[in-house]
């Protein structure tokens, strides 16, 4: 697989994370993309940690929310 078939891949993958987000909670498509780039779980997919780009999109939204609500619980404490 090309370097250039990784890329248009991963950013597929993306999408579909971030409009699962959307879908699923109700937020608007620029939170949804802001929330999967600012979190670790978009890094560990893209280094190919624990198989994450082997799950459903719809289990990584729920990952990437996951850690967004607990990332704003801490900084509201």
């Amino acid at each position: 697989m090309t370097e250039e078939t990784k890329t248009i891949f991963r950013g597929d993958r993306s999408a579909n994370i971030i409009m699962a987000i959307c879908e699923l909670y109700g937020v608007s498509l620029e939170k949804a993309t802001d929330i999967f780039y600012k979190s670790e779980t978009s890094e560990l997919i893209d280094d190919g940690v624990a198989d994450l780009h082997c799950r459903s999109p719809r289990y990584l939204a729920q990952c990437v929310w996951d850690e967004y609500l607990e990332s704003n619980s801490e900084r509201q404490a």
